[in-house]
């Protein structure tokens, strides 16, 4: 692997991960939010 393929990893590695993390983090707030909404628990 040259050194500049593995620069563009160690780049955008924190890329992929914060967007998987926002994601998660999105859909998690917006079904908490409707339960509350509905008046019922989340588990």
């Amino acid at each position: 692997m040259s050194f500049f393929w593995l620069t563009v990893y160690v780049l955008i590695w924190p890329l992929v991960v914060g967007g998987t993390l926002f994601v998660i983090v999105r859909a998690f707030y917006r079904e908490w939010r409707q339960a509350r909404a509905e008046g019922r628990g989340m588990v």
